[in-house]
């Protein structure tokens, strides 16, 4: 009898394990693109690029980090970057954004995967070397299991990020968040990218 309530009992708990693995699985991952409309205790209220309302909690202890503008001329052989970018006749992808890693985050998210925006992908690798050309640089970007060519042309989103605090969300600041879409709509995140010094951050 002993025996039978130990295997009813693990068995619940295995079902259980499940259930709450599935219902991570199962989370909607979303990424939200807007600025900043109030921040009343952890909920803030996001403008989304497309005109949409999005009420946004953020979870205990949130990471809010910084993003400020940079150039082109600030991608040196060696760094660390991301850079969203689409095919172009050329044969060699076009920068859509470029974000500058500080040194510390080398490594973060490396590889290249799609993106979200349409026919695009996103490579989070090493700068190679740099060959400019009348349209910008064209960067070779390495990263475990492969490399890729990636022109920025002039006018390219160039950001880098920096440090910021959660005093820094405020109204009209621009944002970037990735988190889970709740039942209710509501999007729960730990982490946002904020805009510093009217910086639009373009992820």
């Amino acid at each position: 009898m002993h025996r039978k309530r130990l295997i009813t009992g693990a068995l619940t708990l295995t079902i259980a394990a499940l259930a709450a693995l599935q219902s991570v699985e199962a989370a909607e991952r979303v990424k939200v693109r807007g600025t900043i409309e109030s921040l009343d205790g952890d909920t803030l209220k996001v403008k989304s690029r497309d005109g949409k309302d999005v009420t946004v909690a953020l979870k205990a202890g949130a990471n809010v980090g910084g993003v400020v503008k940079a150039a082109v001329g600030d991608i040196k052989p060696g760094d660390f970057v991301g850079i969203a970018s689409q095919p172009t006749d050329s044969g060699i992808n076009g920068a859509i954004e470029v974000v500058i890693f500080p040194a510390a985050m080398k490594g973060t998210g490396e590889g290249d995967r799609p993106w979200d925006t349409p026919n695009s992908s996103m490579t989070n690798a090493t700068v190679a070397n740099a060959v400019t050309s009348v349209n910008g640089p064209t960067l070779t970007l390495k990263y475990k299991g492969g490399e890729r060519k990636i022109n920025i042309p002039n006018g390219t989103p160039i950001v880098t990020l920096a440090s910021a605090t959660k005093s820094d969300l405020k109204p009209g600041a621009g944002v970037f968040i990735t988190g889970e879409r709740n039942s209710d709509s509501t999007v729960s995140a730990e982490r946002v990218a904020v805009g510093l010094n009217g910086t639009m951050p373009p992820m």
